[in-house]
């Protein structure tokens, strides 16, 4: 099969990569479109101490064997990247996102989407509604992703919100947090991706470095949530949050926050102001196949460009631009 695959000497296009064999409990699965992330881009970078295989873990494809599970064959699906032991005491307890032996399609251990097959568990996978299009069902790993901040915030009509970071998860998780109806408020470098969100209703936008920007600290803000995917967004989401409020952490990149990077977080001032602040990863797919067949939350929008598999390389390259938002690999 074809696939793109993170080398020593970088990414590169395998036209004869070997066909996964689903292992027991697992389907094969045909790629039908993959999107590229923030996340692909931190691992070309060394993110995760230089993982090594085929990237890709935003993917919609159909099941084209399933030896345990053959009801599955022929079924449209999504599916969770995380897969943990089983047997340990985090996976006991319903946290195999985080057990310490699992492996994540793409990102570590198991090879992912950016090729024409691949293997996942039956577990792990969600059937696709038939009124949700490939062009849709593609961002439900992301937007599991954007809702999980309210599985772990409480947010209402009366609180105050800002997301920093007007990048594909930031427009996401913006949607997402403008569903409970609270004040929201969307800090961006791009205007016309904030733009977009404006046509939406979907909050107040405003031009990082702006002089809206810069009032919103004199104002008290319940809820931070910071999408930058860069590490300087720490700081400036710690400057708003009020004391008592809450700090929610969604970038992952390569690096540490660091005196040597010049970098300090000041930890004192998060005890004495006794902020909350909380990582947030992935989250849960069943509700964001639901507001996708809603069409509660546009996605479609945020597609810039398609590239066939052969062209993938350069799907990658581009996506990694400056203010791009979601690129899409077409198998």
């Amino acid at each position: 099969m074809r696939a793109l695959r993170l080398t020593d000497q970088g990414l590169i296009f395998d036209p004869s990569a070997p066909t996964p064999q689903p292992l027991p409990g697992e389907g094969l699965i045909r790629v039908r479109l993959a999107g590229v992330c923030a996340t692909d881009l931190a691992l070309l970078a060394g993110y995760k101490g230089g993982f090594r295989g085929i990237l890709g873990h935003e993917f919609v494809g159909e099941v084209v064997a399933a030896p345990d599970a053959p009801e599955w064959v022929g079924r449209r699906v999504v599916g969770e990247i995380n897969v943990g032991c089983g047997s340990c005491a985090l996976c006991a307890r319903g946290l195999a996102k985080h057990c310490p032996q699992r492996y994540a399609v793409g990102i570590k251990g198991k090879d992912g989407a950016f090729a024409d097959l691949l293997t996942l568990p039956v577990a792990n996978l969600h059937a696709v509604p038939d009124e949700v299009r490939d062009e849709q069902a593609v961002f439900a790993e992301p937007l599991a992703a954007a809702l999980e901040v309210l599985e772990q915030v409480s947010i209402g009509p009366t609180s105050r919100v800002v997301v920093i970071g007007d990048g594909r998860l930031g427009l996401l998780i913006s949607q997402v947090v403008a569903l409970t109806g609270c004040d929201l408020t969307v800090i961006g470098r791009h205007a016309a991706k904030l733009d977009l969100l404006a046509q939406w209703g979907c909050g107040v936008t405003v031009l990082d470095g702006s002089a809206e920007a810069g009032a919103l600290a004199a104002t008290p803000i319940d809820v931070v949530i910071e999408a930058t995917g860069a590490p300087q967004g720490f700081a400036a989401a710690r400057a708003l949050v009020r004391p008592g409020g809450v700090l929610v952490l969604k970038s992952t990149f390569a690096g540490e926050m660091s005196p040597r990077a010049q970098m300090h977080v000041d930890l004192n001032s998060l005890v004495v102001d006794e902020v909350t602040v909380i990582g947030s990863r992935c989250g849960p797919f069943a509700p964001a196949l639901r507001l996708l067949a809603s069409g509660r939350v546009q996605v479609e929008p945020l597609i810039q460009a398609r590239y066939a598999l052969g062209d993938g390389v350069a799907a990658v390259r581009y996506a990694g631009q400056r203010g791009v938002l979601k690129v899409v690999i077409a198998p």
